[in-house]
């Protein structure tokens, strides 16, 4: 009788991620898309939060709070994504010869562990990146999302979008500037407690 009781709850988990999977999937992809352009890597991502949801099923305390945990463990591994990043350009720079500006994502990101308050401080985060991105001028928020998210090079940009590689670099630059600005006193806020 208990291994009859076991397979059905089996089954009904079963049932429950992949329903869970088909309602969220095309949300989750288009949410995982706006920071990693490229598909096969967004569909990597998001087959890692599906295999995440399946070995964690038991312990997400509410079905209604699934979706919300989905796009946390992606929001994480979009982090963890950029934190792994070798950046193709200014490599050996690091940081700018004119000031203490990061150069890219990674630098702004600190290096979080996998505690529950890890995953919360990760969403706030990306709340703060997202809402800085909104806010940044154009020029800027394009040419940042053309290297940083979509790992175009300079010279790649350069042929896009026909402005010549300084205006690129300046315009990076300017952007970076506007994110360490709009996370400093996030940063200041939280991880100083």
């Amino acid at each position: 009788m208990e291994a009859t009781a076991i397979s059905h709850m089996n089954v009904y988990k079963a049932h429950i991620i992949e329903e869970t999977i088909s309602k969220e999937g095309a949300r989750l992809l288009n949410f995982i898309r706006k920071f990693v352009p490229d598909k096969s890597d967004a569909e990597d991502i998001m087959q890692d939060v599906f295999y995440q949801l399946t070995i964690n099923f038991d312990d997400i305390r509410s079905m209604d709070k699934v979706s919300g945990w989905m796009f946390r463990v992606a929001r994480n591994k979009i982090t963890d994504r950029f934190r792994k990043k070798k950046p193709e350009n200014f490599s050996s720079l690091g940081k700018s010869r004119d000031d203490d500006q990061p150069l890219s994502m990674e630098e702004l990101i600190p290096d979080l562990g996998n505690l529950p308050d890890d995953d919360y401080l990760r969403e706030m985060i990306w709340e703060r990146i997202e809402a800085a991105l909104a806010k940044m001028p154009e020029e800027q928020r394009n040419v940042f999302i053309m290297h940083e998210l979509e790992q175009k090079t300079f010279k790649e940009m350069e042929e896009i979008t026909g402005k010549n590689m300084n205006t690129l670099l300046s315009r990076k630059r300017y952007a970076m500037i506007f994110l360490r600005k709009e996370l400093e006193t996030f940063y200041q806020e939280v991880l100083s407690n």
